[in-house]
């Protein structure tokens, strides 16, 4: 379970903050509406939705996984990303501090996904590959750490939402760590702290929400 593998996935994460007078809707539209219609984009095999533990700057993430880059080229992802109903429309609108970044999921260990994340933005080229993959393997070997994975971000894929502040915007390479609990999450992003040092551009814990997968999804009819 401690092996390091090499992978072509990509995964796009939305991570953002709402004023409160419209998080019920923000979260109602994700719930009912917005998941769904991304995770029956073909290529696109789940999605899952976190709330901050730690940290205020941006309180909700969002993490969709697809088969790998290409799935963001496609003319069904270019249809849904370019006709968005009214209600996305509206949320896209309200959300702040955004970040958008579609990753390549260059190096991945172990499976499933946890109760809480961590999240470690890297500045760029603080590290490299070869450095990555023996941090991934001594978080494997941690109680409670249930996957890694390490997200190298795709510039022309990685388009900004309206939302996002373009001032000295930085595509940086992420590591995430899926674990079993919020107080190992805390434990987890203390010791990557310690470890990654001056490598380390920000980093957050989050419990997650909720997660889609593709095949919980039932047929439409043509």
């Amino acid at each position: 379970m401690t092996n390091i593998r090499t992978t072509n996935q990509a995964q796009l994460f939305v991570w953002s903050d709402i004023d409160p007078d419209h998080e019920a809707d923000f979260n109602l539209w994700y719930d009912r509406e917005h998941m769904e219609e991304r995770v029956r984009i073909s290529g696109f095999t789940g999605a899952r939705r976190y709330r901050a533990i730690s940290g205020s700057a941006r309180r909700y993430l969002a993490l969709y996984r697809a088969s790998g880059l290409a799935d963001f080229t496609t003319a069904a992802y270019r249809k849904a990303f370019t006709k968005q109903t009214q209600w996305s429309v509206t949320n896209f609108g309200r959300m702040s501090n955004t970040r958008r970044r579609v990753m390549h999921v260059a190096q991945e260990g172990g499976f499933g996904w946890g109760g809480a994340l961590v999240l470690i933005e890297l500045v760029p080229d603080a590290m490299s590959s070869d450095d990555i993959t023996p941090v991934l393997a001594e978080m494997m070997a941690k109680d409670g750490v249930l996957r890694v994975h390490y997200m190298t971000p795709d510039e022309t894929l990685s388009t900004p939402l309206p939302s996002e502040n373009l001032e000295g915007r930085v595509l940086a390479p992420c590591i995430a760590v899926d674990v079993s609990s919020e107080p190992i999450a805390e434990a987890t992003l203390r010791q990557l702290r310690e470890q990654l040092g001056g490598a380390v551009r920000e980093a957050e814990t989050f419990g997650l929400m909720w997660s889609l997968d593709e095949t919980d999804l039932p047929q439409l009819e043509d």
